[in-house]
């Protein structure tokens, strides 16, 4: 293992901050692994395991067992991570500019076409090399204007090239779930099994950029455009990235961290990067979904909250998830699932506000349209 520590760019006088990057088995042999946690600073259950997986990963290194390249960084967002309000950390957007610290991450799939489509051709393999180079360079050549832009480059820049990206994340009281493109669900369906995945969503575009989709996205992207424009071109989706949802922010402790570090680990032998066998494969806890078909169930008036069933349930349509009571008027609503599906997620706090979402229930029928995720 060697570490690296990335500065970043100053947002003030006499202050600095970094990422670091530890780096485990040999560049350049078998596949490139990219794990990072807690890009949502207050997101906590990613950043432990991340710290189980760096342990496990030395002693395999050790073991001389690793046979690919694994780069991980525990903390990914040392600006929100500083950003504390009256003992409440706020580490979703960065104060600074109000934007989400897992959006607007950076997309080069039309000038990378534009500039590779005269060298492109069958030898897939050999297109994924010079798609990984054009990359790499496009991403060095970012002259960020922010500390928050430094932030998204070095992150980019440990990940653009990776054969698999990992990216731990929790919601706010949820069953384990996972986002990934929709071309990628052959190879993530090893993953959620292994992790126990309650439901994995699935899309092409979910909206503002987040990072496993400027990893990800640029491949199927890329064999679309050369689809298009008739070349014959063999396009690997090279970049199997997935953001995982460490069930709920609450959700911080030893047991589930090595829990998880097991199943990484395990679809990682799977995989080929880690010697051994791998566990046999489990069963698909639930089928995977698309995204589009994310039923939020939202707020109709403020009140206290009272949940019905917990995140990881599979509901029938009408079934009672929460009720929201307003205590000054007596108005009790009950908030029922409209779709059958897989409820995979809830609201944390126990008082709504109007038209505030409190339960995500995962379909199989695609209804919405536009921007799939919330800010």
């Amino acid at each position: 293992m060697h570490r690296i520590d990335h500065p970043l760019l100053p947002i003030s006088l006499n202050t600095a901050r970094q990422i670091s990057s530890f780096h485990f088995g040999s560049a350049g042999q078998g596949e490139k692994v990219y794990i990072q946690a807690s890009l949502h600073a207050d997101e906590l259950p990613g950043m432990l395991t991340a710290w189980q997986l760096k342990q496990r990963l030395a002693a395999l290194e050790a073991e001389g067992r690793l046979q690919g390249e694994v780069v991980l960084v525990p903390v990914a967002n040392p600006i929100g991570l500083d950003q504390n309000l009256n003992s409440v950390m706020l580490g979703r957007f960065e104060l600074a500019s109000g934007q989400n610290f897992n959006r607007h991450y950076p997309a080069f799939a039309a000038d990378i076409f534009h500039e590779l489509k005269a060298e492109l051709g069958q030898d897939a393999r050999a297109n994924t090399r010079l798609i990984r180079e054009r990359l790499r360079s496009k991403v060095a050549a970012i002259e960020p204007a922010s500390e928050l832009a430094a932030q998204r480059k070095t992150l980019m820049a440990l990940a653009c090239d990776a054969d698999v990206v990992l990216d731990l994340h929790c919601d706010c009281a949820a069953a384990m779930h996972l986002y990934t493109g929709t071309p990628l669900w052959e190879q993530c369906e090893p993953l959620a099994r292994y992790i126990g995945a309650a439901a994995t969503l699935l899309a092409e575009e979910s909206g503002d950029n987040p990072f496993d989709e400027a990893c990800s996205q640029l491949w199927w992207q890329l064999r679309d455009m050369a689809a298009a424009a008739n070349l014959d071109a063999t396009i690997d989706m090279a970049c199997l990235a997935v953001t995982i949802e460490l069930r709920g922010q609450a959700d911080v402790s030893h047991a589930l961290a090595t829990q998880d570090a097991d199943a990484i680990i395990a679809f990682l032998q799977h995989r080929g990067v880690i010697a051994g066998t791998a566990p046999a494969l489990p069963e698909l806890r639930y089928p995977a979904t698309p995204l589009a078909g994310s039923d939020s169930l939202l707020a109709p008036h403020p009140g206290v909250v009272h949940y019905h069933l917990q995140s990881g349930t599979i509901v029938a349509a009408g079934d009672a998830i929460a009720d929201i009571i307003d205590p000054v008027n007596d108005r009790v609503t009950t908030l029922r699932a409209s779709r059958p599906g897989m409820l995979y997620a809830t609201e944390s706090r126990h008082y709504a506000i109007t038209g505030q979402w409190l339960a995500k229930v995962a379909t199989p029928e695609s209804f919405k349209t536009g921007k799939l995720l919330s800010a």
